[in-house]
């Protein structure tokens, strides 16, 4: 997944802290917010989705309100090359919120989030250690969330 730095300026970044607060704001309060003129806001957003830097916008849910209980950091050991493969089977079980390749004593580090610790187990077991190429998994429990966005 290679990327390439768009050139962000004062202005990009304040316009970008300002989504990141509250994605739902509308452009002439971003415009406000960032002192910027409305359809100056809008050019800028726009650009700013075009190059990719903002990708979607998105709710940011409780988990344990939404029901989703029991919360894991999964790492996986795999076997060499399988990392393309395994990257699209993990992205499409819906218990699993974030995904990264990373460097270390593991390969991949998982989000995981289920109803409870049954459904955990179920989703560590029986689908994740069960692909092609997953070597070890580790599960570490989270016992509490603190969202710094």
């Amino acid at each position: 997944m290679d990327s390439i730095p768009v050139r962000l300026d004062d202005v990009d970044h304040r316009i970008l802290a300002e989504l990141t607060r509250d994605g739902r704001q509308s452009v002439t309060t971003v415009a406000q917010n960032v002192h910027v003129s409305r359809a100056h806001a809008y050019s800028r957003i726009n650009r700013l989705q075009d190059e990719g830097v903002i990708t979607r916008y998105m709710a940011v849910v409780d988990p344990v309100k939404a029901g989703l209980r029991s919360s894991a950091y999964v790492t996986l050991k795999l076997r060499q090359h399988s990392w393309r493969e395994l990257r699209e089977r993990l992205a499409a079980l819906p218990e699993v919120h974030h995904i990264g390749l990373v460097g270390g004593n593991f390969d991949v580090i998982l989000l995981v989030r289920a109803k409870d610790n049954v459904d955990l187990r179920r989703v560590v077991f029986e689908n994740i250690q069960s692909m092609p190429g997953v070597l070890d998994t580790q599960t570490f429990l989270i016992f509490e969330d603190v969202d710094t966005r």
